[in-house]
């Protein structure tokens, strides 16, 4: 089969290339980004191994032999879904491949605001060595944490911060309670997390989730609770945030996805000392990096010996 890398920013494509020649196939790396660029360069494909590529309707109906899409990484937003459908071609993603640091990363957020490390930090370095200043820190066990999204991510963040002591509660409309959820969390309304929660992950897909943390949410969080997004930008109403953190509603947000990204230093949110901002690297570690890369080619793979993919998006007649 005919395969193209659409577009990659990272350093190499060794590790893609070694999982094609172990199975006696080529792949061919582009730099196409837009509708054009993709059908221009990648006009004849039958196999579509995207990063950050536009694959619209437009797209697939000038390639007629396309049969298969794979994205680096979880989200599809840049892959029209249901027309990939209707023209019978398969997409698939890898959601599994940095799971653990995507979790850590809004672990690493959650305790850093909890034990006020980074206010502490800052203050011990401009201003004098004095403990009181962090006045009142809580004990974990003290503490109740909302996940909202119980997916593989959701529940790796759940699990470990009931292993930290945490009180770990969650919401799902697709998550029920069952005996093995029991053990590290409890399946709660949303509006029972919201009011509940000292801090609160966001772990759900964007789709069906825009601005799902709104004013109305934000006024019903605690006055001194967190707010995490780890998941996708949009999920959160930023401009209801701003207004929240203006008017001292909730107590801070740790933020590594965010709406228009990359975001310019100039954001309203970066001015406050009580948002925490990472640059949509919760994914990455070197190992997480290598997976993809790997999983990536290896679905490719199986997808061209007529086997069946592990990460399928949606379905498709044979």
């Amino acid at each position: 089969m005919k395969i193209y890398i659409t577009d990659c920013d990272h350093d190499s494509i060794d590790i893609e290339r070694k999982v094609f020649h172990d199975a006696g196939m080529n792949v061919t790396l582009c730099q196409a980004k837009s509708e054009e660029e993709v059908i221009r360069e990648c006009g004849d494909g039958e196999i579509l191994i995207v990063q950050y590529a536009h694959i619209s309707e437009k797209v697939m109906e000038a390639m007629p032999q396309l049969k298969y899409i794979v994205r680096y990484g979880v989200g599809l937003d840049t892959i029209d879904i249901p027309a990939a459908t209707r023209h019978g071609v398969l997409v698939g993603n890898v959601p599994d491949y940095g799971m653990n640091e995507v979790a850590d990363q809004a672990i690493s957020m959650a305790l850093a605001f909890e034990r006020k490390i980074i206010e502490m930090n800052r203050y011990t370095k401009e201003q004098k060595w004095d403990y009181t200043h962090a006045i009142p820190i809580h004990r974990f066990s003290n503490s109740t944490v909302g996940v909202v999204g119980i997916g593989r991510i959701g529940k790796n963040f759940a699990k470990k911060m009931h292993a930290l002591g945490f009180r770990v509660i969650g919401s799902d409309p697709l998550i029920k309670q069952t005996p093995e959820l029991k053990e590290y969390i409890d399946i709660v309304s949303f509006d029972q997390l919201v009011e509940e929660s000292d801090i609160i992950s966001v772990h759900c897909p964007v789709d069906g989730n825009k601005n799902l943390i709104d004013k109305k949410v934000l006024q019903k969080m605690k006055p001194t609770a967190l707010l995490i997004n780890v998941a996708r930008g949009g999920i959160i109403n930023e401009e209801d945030l701003e207004d929240a953190l203006n008017n001292h509603e909730i107590g801070g947000a740790a933020l590594d996805c965010m709406m228009n990204e990359p975001v310019g230093k100039d954001s309203p949110l970066f001015k406050h000392d009580n948002v925490i901002v990472s640059p949509h690297i919760a994914w990455y570690s070197e190992e997480s990096a290598m997976e993809l890369k790997r999983k990536v080619a290896e679905e490719s793979v199986r997808f061209s010996k007529g086997e069946k993919i592990h990460y399928p998006t949606n379905k498709v007649q044979a």
